[in-house]
């Protein structure tokens, strides 16, 4: 494939697809009958024919903010020019009075990269540096519930576990009780729910705990004490991240590894601050969370630099070409997981999952070339908004 490609046009496709997930009013997710819902999906084409594309949701990509901010950025560009286009994309967020979101820009990017996969016949992963073609998966729960036989108790989450050991994972991830779930949030609640599911697992399945996101600083170190004493590999988010100085006085008490931040805005900048205050003990980036896969190889290098572990957020083609590709974190967080729900179901709008896991808890690097999305295209095109 020569190298001198021009992108020619930037297309968005709405969809009608099916899911089993729904949002409560505070933005977690849990399990529903199937319901229809509409995607995304983003194509970068070129004048060589070869066309990058990433699955979204339709408002990161609505047309006034392709039209206004990046098809004026990549339209006559080289797609191989992705440094300097997603500079220039970054740059247009002031100007937008930041209606161009990070969420845009690394759908775009991600893009990019897809393209750059497909014009050289490699997966994304290798392309990043070839670090590990295989890693481990920690089962990422649901946030908790009040759904019979859900994750309502804390000895649900103990089953589920269970069951989630079975299938081959070595690690678990809880996320807990939060608004607007009856009664949530509760340290009491968490801490009985985390050594339930230590109990059930045994001392040999690594754990974690997400928690609720808005515990005082009094509420978190008891929580964080507490899982410390049934001995949890790290504590995620228990506070407001925008107190960057919580996080730091957190992480001096505790002996658990605080990791940090997922949610805070600010891209590579921000991870770069909690690195340098001591505000975390593990660094966190992920695609979605700091504007694609280019800024997320930024904050693994910035961890390296730092001598600090680092943890990727969330699963996806994205992510799992980040970890793949730079060798970031122990594991690919896959889910979310609940026992109402079958994470392996293939939706209709794909032809199949980009996250098997093993009977060895291990999720093997796609080998196509791009992200390694198995799109039903032709599902897409009959199912057209």
């Amino acid at each position: 494939m020569r190298p001198d490609l021009t992108i020619t046009a930037l297309r968005v496709t709405r969809f009608r697809t099916v899911t089993r997930k729904i949002k409560d009013s505070d933005g977690h997710d849990h399990p529903c009958d199937p319901r229809e819902m509409v995607m995304a999906l983003l194509s970068v084409e070129t004048d060589a024919g070869v066309t990058g594309e990433v699955l979204c949701p339709p408002a990161p990509v609505r047309d006034e903010l392709i039209a206004a901010y990046i098809r004026p950025v990549l339209l006559g560009q080289n797609p191989f020019d992705r440094e300097r286009l997603w500079q220039a994309m970054a740059r247009w967020q002031r100007g937008s009075a930041q209606q161009l979101s990070d969420k845009t820009i690394g759908y775009v990017d991600q893009a990019l990269w897809d393209l750059a996969g497909k014009a050289t016949g490699l997966p994304v992963w290798r392309l990043i540096g070839g670090a590990r073609d295989r890693v481990p998966a920690y089962g990422s729960t649901m946030c908790g519930d009040d759904i019979p036989g859900g994750l309502a108790t804390p000895d649900d989450y103990g089953r589920f576990a269970q069951a989630l050991v079975a299938k081959g994972y070595t690690a678990i991830k809880l996320h807990t009780w939060m608004p607007p779930v009856p009664g949530a949030p509760s340290v009491r609640m968490d801490l009985a729910a985390c050594t339930a599911v230590r109990e059930a697992t045994g001392p040999d399945v690594a754990l974690m705990l997400d928690a609720n996101h808005w515990y005082s600083r009094t509420e978190a170190l008891t929580l964080g004490r507490g899982i410390e004493a049934v001995d949890y590999l790290w504590y995620e988010e228990p506070m407001e991240e925008a107190s960057m100085s919580s996080y730091r006085w957190l992480a001096d008490q505790l002996a658990i590894p605080v990791i940090g931040p997922e949610s805070a805005p600010g891209k590579h900048f921000t991870r770069a601050e909690w690195a340098a205050s001591g505000a975390c003990d593990i660094l966190r980036t992920g695609v979605n969370d700091v504007g694609g896969i280019t800024p997320a190889i930024k904050c693994v290098h910035l961890a390296q630099s730092f001598n600090i572990e680092i943890e990727v957020h969330g699963g996806g083609a994205g992510n799992i070409a980040l970890v793949g590709g730079t060798g970031a974190g122990r594991y690919y967080e896959r889910g979310l997981l609940h026992p109402h729900l079958d994470h392996d179901e293939v939706p209709p709008h794909l032809i199949a999952n980009v996250d098997p896991m093993d009977a060895t808890g291990y999720v093997t690097m796609p080998t196509a070339p791009g992200l390694g999305e198995a799109i039903n295209h032709d599902y897409i095109a009959d199912n057209q908004v």
